[in-house]
């Protein structure tokens, strides 16, 4: 087709909208385009954290991170991996966080004679040190629904059982709204919590009651951002790829 007769083609199909636009300037469809602001531009490699993302481990060391204690995270990195070294108590961020989107892979041991239920694979992440989102190898694992993988521990169990056999590596990406709390330490509005476990949703904006708590119900008290915290729970789990957008 010509230049000339598509453009005339073009021009007739428009024709009735454009009329209408002129005779009732409420119709016309430029009201509803917003062109500001602009979004701002984030490279998405493949295999690698997006550009606006804080590495938190990205295979090489540890220098985001500190042992609870304080001082020097004591886990081990080899082959682009950081492992529990069971007994050296857990680590954390230097750096604190409020509102997050988190991405953590982690993969558990391999052998699992002689272990089961919360003994196999455990460990945990925690958001803002006190919110815990459960890390166990929960594949052919019985154990509480509302203990095992992708539960908020002890608050809320996952929607499906999302697990890979033990020693394949595995995803959480999680959407994190922290709590809310008025100056006078009043709860303003609880946490939320969002989580794809290997790319299947298993939270769904779950509103958590409280922290972590292993005995009891959980509850709130005040506090600001704090640092992203994984568990040393006796089990030589693995974690790798690690980063946070703010959000």
């Amino acid at each position: 087709m010509s230049k000339p007769i598509l453009l005339a083609a073009c021009l007739l199909a428009a024709g009735p909208a454009l009329a209408q636009a002129q005779a009732d300037p409420q119709r016309d469809p430029a009201k509803t385009e917003v062109w500001k602001p602009i979004p701002a531009t984030v490279a998405t490699p493949r295999e690698a954290a997006p550009s606006d993302a804080v590495v938190l481990f990205d295979g090489k060391d540890l220098s985001a991170w500190e042992s609870e204690l304080g001082g020097k995270a004591p886990w081990t990195v080899a082959n682009g991996a950081v492992t529990v070294v069971p007994g050296s108590k857990g680590i954390r961020t230097k750096q604190r966080f409020c509102d997050v989107q988190l991405h953590v892979e982690w993969r558990t041991p391999t052998e699992t004679k002689g272990f089961d239920g919360q003994h196999r694979g455990n460990s945990g992440i925690f958001l803002q040190e006190v919110y815990e989102l459960q890390v166990l190898d929960s594949y052919n694992n019985a154990t509480y629904p509302n203990g095992q993988a992708a539960s908020i521990y002890k608050q809320a169990i996952p929607l499906v059982n999302a697990s890979r056999a033990p020693g394949e590596w595995q995803a959480y990406d999680v959407i994190w709204k922290a709590p809310r709390f008025s100056e006078g330490g009043g709860l303003l509005s609880p946490a939320r919590i969002t989580v794809l476990h290997n790319g299947v949703l298993v939270q769904n904006d779950t509103v958590l009651s409280g922290k972590t708590e292993y005995i009891g119900a959980p509850s709130y008290a005040p506090h600001g951002c704090a640092p992203i915290y994984i568990q040393d729970h006796d089990s030589r789990v693995s974690f790798r790829n690690i980063w946070v957008r703010e959000l």
